[in-house]
């Protein structure tokens, strides 16, 4: 990797001093832990000349959670979440998450806010400058061709590896989102618009791997929040090439009610696959009866219909496909019978 370059650094302590310098410095970007911003400058993927650092304002880093619902701060570290004694009690999926992130040193560091809007990675893309100029930059730096897909026709195929996202998407969460005129609050759903389809132009609800995020120009994402749903059961796991500090080859976030021996709700989402995390659609034609083939099936189909992952250096994209399903086939079984 390469030095640093030469970046401000500012140190705001409210939320309108962020916004304010966000607004006064439009090629800014914020600073959470630096786990992933920090590597990517340093291998000249990003220069910003401001890094406004998040993590001394008050706003950003309260963790509210109960039996009821939860709200977290965009600056609340990870490992704050993983041993929330309440986020473990009420909404594991979403304490597993969290602890799957790297390793202790990096979820010391890391950030909810940095987790959910983490760009998006490719084999062709996070490597170093020299790297990426002898192998013809790709689509999503300066190049004119996503070199894992060539036949993209300028569909960029970088894939979304963040944890949080999907455990999140199995809760119905919703995020806030403060910008330089007007605060919002989304599903968390809609935040990502990575669906990465030929002959689409980008907008604010279509976009590929290189424009993954519906933030508009200037928003940051503040808090996410979520309400509890009465007899839900959750739970997160991850199929990664070493046990620490890596991203997930196939992530997946489960979430089931049980109504006797009926299957009454079923939600399913995924990392590390597509340019965005996916949230099944279908699931709910597989519930209102038990647990048995039927369901198997139909999730293996709906897995094969709508996760599409890419190669990588060490698995090809069938190989993720097949490890995400059989990851729900296990946290469906398990949740389902525990």
């Amino acid at each position: 990797m390469d030095a640093l370059p030469d970046f401000r650094l500012l140190n705001p302590a409210t939320l309108d001093e962020v916004l304010a310098a966000r607004a006064a410095n439009p090629g800014s970007m914020a600073l959470g832990g630096g786990t992933d911003l920090v590597v990517n400058i340093r291998r000249g993927i990003v220069a910003p000349p401001v890094l406004i650092d998040m993590n001394h304002v008050a706003e950003l880093t309260a963790l509210k959670a109960d039996a009821h619902s939860f709200e977290i701060g965009a600056s609340v570290k990870l490992s704050a979440l993983a041993e929330h004694p309440a986020i473990v009690q009420h909404y594991p999926v979403l304490a597993q998450a969290a602890a799957h992130v790297a390793g202790p040193t990096q979820r010391n560091m890391a950030t909810v806010g940095g987790n959910l809007c983490l760009d998006t990675r490719c084999i062709f893309y996070n490597q170093s400058e020299w790297w990426r100029d002898a192998n013809n930059h790709c689509l999503k730096t300066t190049g004119t061709v996503c070199h894992v897909a060539p036949k993209s026709r300028g569909v960029c195929f970088a894939t979304f590896s963040g944890d949080l996202a999907p455990a999140l998407l199995t809760l119905d969460a919703e995020v806030d989102i403060a910008g330089p005129t007007a605060k919002r609050t989304i599903p968390l759903e809609n935040l990502y618009i990575g669906f990465a389809r030929q002959d689409v132009p980008v907008t604010e609800t279509q976009g590929d791997g290189k424009y993954y995020l519906s933030l508009r120009l200037g928003e940051i994402v503040t808090a996410v929040r979520a309400k509890n749903t009465a007899g839900l059961r959750s739970a997160y796991d991850k199929i990664r090439i070493r046990k620490s500090i890596e991203y997930p080859v196939a992530g997946v976030a489960v979430a089931l009610r049980r109504a006797g021996d009926t299957l009454a709700d079923l939600r399913v989402a995924f990392t590390g696959t597509n340019p965005r995390p996916v949230l099944l659609d279908g699931p709910a034609a597989l519930c209102g009866g038990p647990l048995n083939e039927r369901v198997f099936k139909g999730l293996d189909a709906l897995v094969r219909d709508q996760i599409m992952p890419m190669k990588t250096p060490f698995t090809p994209g069938h190989y993720r496909r097949r490890v995400a399903g059989v990851l729900a086939r296990r946290l469906l079984t398990r949740l389902f019978e525990s």
